[in-house]
């Protein structure tokens, strides 16, 4: 199947083109192969911000109003919402129609809604292809906000440059931020809703831990990609309400910083090394585990390596490495 012409209007900065693009890197990873294949020249343009935090933290409220700021820049804005999957379709249960609604009409800013599709990480399986669509598109900003319901977010970072976690008072999700490992990841914290009782002290307890986490050594070498805490980057801690508007331009000053801090010090060229690494590491994943399922409901030989292991003849972990010997990758 030939993405000629689709291509040629998505590099003319055709919406339709990009969503469609887009629908079918989803749903179809062999039409995404040649798809990115066609585009990738094109792409490293856009700057990627992940967006993170618990249910109720007024993520989509922060990335609304940063929306608006940034259209006023004169910037075209791409916003990737990764949702829970329904369990019947395999489809985002919460669409961009509803969050953010008041942004679906507005010029240069594209909104698409992605189904993580129980995936690790609560990234789509598509969401580093839409990324690079919406880079070819235009979009001189992507922002990606995760499902944040879980203690897998950790996996925001491996696309995005800057990665951004709302807090809120009262929520406990101190606790939280340091069961997920979301210390090692974030470069801005952010505390929402500053005008409830607790703002200061959530930033506080926020402070002790960024300091306790500072005083271990990690060991950093099976990690995805260079973080916080590696490139010596200090988390910063902003007060805001996303409602209002309020104390937004310390939050921008501090995005910019960070942007600046990653360009300034080549950090930036290593988080490209890191993500080429990731991204190719996910795309041998997915076609391995498709190949590896094809042959388990395929060949005879399997079913009787699962009637040996059901004798006690053999253990799954001599099933798995026979398995591999069919495969021909030992």
């Amino acid at each position: 199947m030939g993405f000629e012409a689709l291509i040629d209007r998505l590099l003319k900065g055709d919406t339709r083109a990009a969503a469609r693009l887009i629908t079918i890197a989803e749903n179809d990873i062999g039409a995404a192969e040649e798809i990115i294949n066609s585009i990738y020249k094109h792409t490293g343009k856009a700057y990627i911000l992940g967006i993170t935090g618990a249910p109720g933290s007024g993520k989509s409220t922060l990335i609304s109003t940063l929306t608006n700021i940034f259209v006023k820049e004169g910037k075209k804005v791409g916003i990737i919402c990764v949702d829970p999957t329904s369990p019947l379709t395999g489809g985002a249960l919460l669409g961009d129609r509803i969050r953010m609604k008041k942004h679906f009409t507005t010029d240069n800013v594209f909104i698409r809604s992605m189904a993580n599709r129980g995936q690790l990480g609560g990234l789509a399986r598509a969401t580093e292809d839409a990324i690079k669509i919406l880079d070819v598109y235009g979009c001189d900003i992507v922002i990606i906000e995760t499902v944040g319901v879980g203690q897998s977010e950790v996996d925001i970072f491996r696309p995005a440059q800057s990665v951004l976690v709302l807090l809120v008072p009262g929520m406990g999700d101190d606790i939280q931020a340091i069961k997920a490992g979301i210390m090692e990841i974030t470069d801005i914290f952010v505390v929402n809703k500053m005008d409830l009782p607790g703002a200061d002290r959530k930033v506080s307890d926020i402070t002790q831990m960024l300091e306790l986490s500072m005083s271990f050594k990690y060991d950093y070498e099976n990690l995805n990609q260079d973080h916080a805490i590696v490139h010596k980057w200090t988390p910063k801690i902003v007060k805001l309400n996303s409602k209002t508007g309020e104390n937004f331009d310390n939050l921008l000053e501090i995005i910019n910083e960070h942007k600046a801090f990653l360009k300034e010090t080549g950090v930036i060229e290593n988080y490209r090394l890191n993500r080429i690494k990731n991204e190719t590491l996910q795309i041998l994943k997915h076609k391995l585990t498709r190949k590896v399922e094809g042959l388990i409901h395929s060949n005879p030989q399997i079913d009787e390596y699962i009637r040996l292991v059901m004798d006690k003849s053999m253990d799954p972990y001599s099933m798995a490495n026979l398995i591999i010997k069919l495969l021909g990758i030992e």
